[in-house]
This record gives structure tokens, C-alpha cells and sequence, in this order.
């Protein structure tokens, strides 16, 4: 028997602050081994090894940065000058991808990248492989409408992405946000636009969720509230404030709180994080490597509101409360605003954060959070079933 030939996938994950695009990266190289396909991601996430690596997905990891501002980047260990460890990871993405020869190269989130970083890449695929079909994956909002095209005009990213982009992949769903019209995108790069829909999660069977609860000792009568700040790195006001609240008032009986802090949270906060929540019987982890059991064994959660924690949340159907960071983007003010509007949560200015709000809005979650978990129900969890469409297609129209 004659066997199927597999895709050759490269993904690119620059990962220089939180969690995010390697969780989506992961998410959808797991899918996209159906199509069929060995995928090889690339990322500078120093935390990709603790995470559960499917069969045919593995990883090169090259050195990490982190973002110090919108515009600065610093090496994450190496002491090395910042523009030694940019061109060593420019040339390991650029050899990578010579060695192994894709079919598809898909770059998340930003087109340009780093500093530039993948544009040599790019270009080569161009020139020496035109079979491979380059794509990049947006999540569903960048930020806002007048600093993402005040970015993209002084960048050349609506150049780079008519002129190196085979395809647009936007992880989102057109009438929730419309990049096309926000962002003023040309009509010549929004032909390219696929929209995808969102980024579905794995749900835990009710055995599962019994057995994280009982690992992470919450009894099955106590209601559980997760607090999840993503990376952490910006995490501590939510934090600080949420624990004062069950501080100040002790929190209802059999209610019980898990505090996960993130792994970028500094280790003095962390210190302070643990010995408060050991007051509180509260739960504290840094990192956990499956956010899904965590959340199945939630009764409600409270987040900042990235891309990733969203749709594991809305995957199980939990009712939750946005906390959203609005510097240095507004990205997750602007989902919050739009998924609580709809009615898929509740969300809570940075400005209108205290104690007393957060207390409210979270009890209210536990005793009223069935119509969350109604409208979870018609949430568009349509991306990964695209995605293999879209590769399906390439694979049936080959470039003559």
C-alpha cells in the first residue's frame, strides 16, 4: 500500500512576553497533523519544553528575548549585546527552514516579527522554494484601530503583508471584529484574508476534572474560582487586588480560590503571592502546564483576557470575569468590550478595579453564571476544521 505523503509544516512562534502565541501555535500544529503533516515549530519560548509535545510536532528552540517596550527587546539569559542574539536568531530561522525544505511557513502574529527577523526567510522562500505557501495568523484583535495603522503605515506592514504573504489566516470571527475595516487594510491584502473563526481547546471529561480536583486538594462540594493572569509578567495588580478582597471579607463557605500567577511574575511578588494565599487556604502555582484541567475544574474565572485563556475558558462553557491590561496595547480592553457586549462574559475596567468590584462581580459569576454558559454554546469554534481546509486546499491546487 502506497503511502500517504505528509506536509512539511514550519511554524513560527517569536514568544517574547507571556504564554500566548506558543499555546496557539500548539494548538494548531496539533490539528494540523491531520491533514496529514510533520510540523516544526520555531519559538523563543523558554517554557516550550514543559509543554505535551503531540507525535510528528517537534520544536527549535532559538535564543529568547524579552519585550522591555513596544520597541526594545533584551536577550532572556544570554548576556550577549541585544543585536548579537537578534541576528543568531535570524540565522537559525533562516537555516532552519533551508534544512527543512516546507511546503507551508506559518508565521503568528506579527508579519515582520522581531526586528525584522523572519524577513530573510521570507524572501528566500520566495526566490529558491515558490512552491511553499507562506501565511500569517493573526488573532482577532491587534490593537486599537488608530495604533495598529499608525504602526502598520510606519512599518511597511501593509507592503510586506501584500508582497511576502501567500495567505492571511485571521483567528477570529468578522462580525465580533472587523480587522478589514479597523485597521483600513487594503483591498489587495484583504483578498487574501481567511477568516477563520476561533481557536477551540480540549475540554476534560467529568473523570478528568474529578482528578484534577483531587490533585490539586479542592473538595468536590467547594466552589472553585481560578484566577489566571497569563505570563504573569504584568499580572500582580489583579493579583494584589483579588486577594485583598477575600482579605478584607472572607470569602462565603466552601468557596475556595486557585491563584496562577504565571511564570514571568517576579520571584518577590511570587513570595508575597504564596504566603497570602496560604493565609487565605487559597491555592497558588506559578505555571501549570494544561490550563484546560485547571479551568474544567473551575466553577468560575477571572483573567486579563488574552486570545488563548479566552477560548480555553469559552470552550467549557465557564463563566468569567475580564480584568483587562490596556498598555502597551488595548488588545484585550477591546475583546473584553466586545465579548461582554455580546454576552459571553463580564469584564472590569483597570480604572473601575478595587476590591469591593472584584469581590461583587466574582460571587455574582458563582451563583448566576448560567446564561455565560448558554451563549458559550453558539461561540464560533470554527478554526482548526478551516485551518485543514485551507491546507487541504493548497494540497489539491498545488502551484503549477
Amino acid at each position: 500500500m502506497k503511502k500517504t505523503a505528509l506536509f512539511k509544516i514550519l511554524m513560527y512562534s517569536h514568544d517574547t512576553f507571556g504564554l500566548g502565541h506558543i499555546r496557539r501555535t500548539l494548538a494548531i500544529a496539533r490539528s494540523l497533523r491531520k491533514t496529514p503533516a510533520n510540523i516544526l515549530i520555531l519559538t523563543g519560548s523558554p517554557l516550550v519544553g514543559r509543554f505535551e509535545i503531540p507525535q510528528r510536532v517537534d520544536f527549535v528552540r532559538f535564543p529568547g528575548m524579552i519585550k522591555v517596550t513596544n520597541e526594545d527587546y533584551l536577550p532572556h539569559s544570554m548576556k550577549l549585546d541585544p543585536i548579537e542574539v537578534l541576528e543568531l536568531r535570524k540565522q537559525l530561522i533562516l537555516t532552519t527552514a533551508k534544512a527543512f525544505q516546507p511546503d507551508f511557513f506559518v508565521v503568528d502574529k506579527a508579519p515582520l516579527e522581531l526586528k525584522r527577523e523572519v524577513v530573510d526567510t521570507l524572501n528566500w522562500l520566495k526566490q529558491r522554494a515558490p512552491a511553499c505557501k507562506t501565511i500569517l495568523g493573526l488573532r482577532d484583535i491587534m490593537d486599537s484601530a488608530e495604533s495598529t495603522i499608525e504602526d502598520w503605515s510606519g512599518k511597511g506592514i501593509y507592503e510586506a503583508m501584500e508582497q511576502l504573504y501567500d495567505e492571511i489566516w485571521v483567528y477570529g470571527h468578522q462580525q465580533f471584529y472587523d480587522p478589514v475595516r479597523e485597521y483600513a487594510i487594503p483591498a489587495r491584502v484583504a483578498a487574501k484574508i481567511h477568516f477563520t473563526g476561533y481557536i477551540p481547546r480540549h475540554i476534560p471529561n467529568p473523570s478528568e476534572r474529578k482528578t484534577t480536583r483531587k490533585k490539586i486538594g479542592v473538595a468536590l462540594e467547594d466552589r472553585l474560582i481560578l484566577l489566571t493572569t497569563g505570563g504573569g509578567g504584568d499580572g500582580y495588580p489583579v493579583i494584589d487586588c483579588f486577594l485583598k478582597a477575600f482579605e478584607h471579607q472572607p470569602p462565603p463557605p466552601n468557596v475556595r480560590a486557585m491563584v496562577v500567577t504565571g511564570p514571568f511574575i517576579s520571584k518577590t511578588y511570587l513570595g508575597e503571592i504564596r504566603k497570602r494565599c496560604k493565609a487565605l487556604n487559597f491555592i497558588s502555582q506559578r505555571f501549570h502546564d494544561s490550563m484546560e484541567d485547571l479551568i474544567g475544574a473551575a466553577d468560575a474565572i477571572v483573567s486579563m483576557g488574552g486570545y488563548n485563556t479566552v477560548c480555553e475558558i469559552i470552550s467549557q462553557r465557564k463563566p468569567f470575569l475580564i480584568v483587562p491590561r490596556t498598555v502597551p496595547r488595548e488588545e484585550q480592553l477591546i475583546r473584553a468590550q466586545v465579548l461582554c457586549t455580546i454576552g459571553f462574559c463580564d469584564y472590569l475596567h483597570p480604572r473601575d478595579l478595587s476590591p469591593g468590584a472584584i469581590r461583587e462581580r466574582v460571587l455574582a459569576l458563582l451563583e448566576n453564571g448560567s446564561s455565560y454558559r448558554r451563549q458559550a454554546d453558539r461561540f464560533p469554534f470554527t478554526a482548526l476544521q478551516v485551518i485543514c481546509e485551507r491546507i487541504r486546499f493548497h494540497k489539491e491546487h498545488p502551484l503549477p
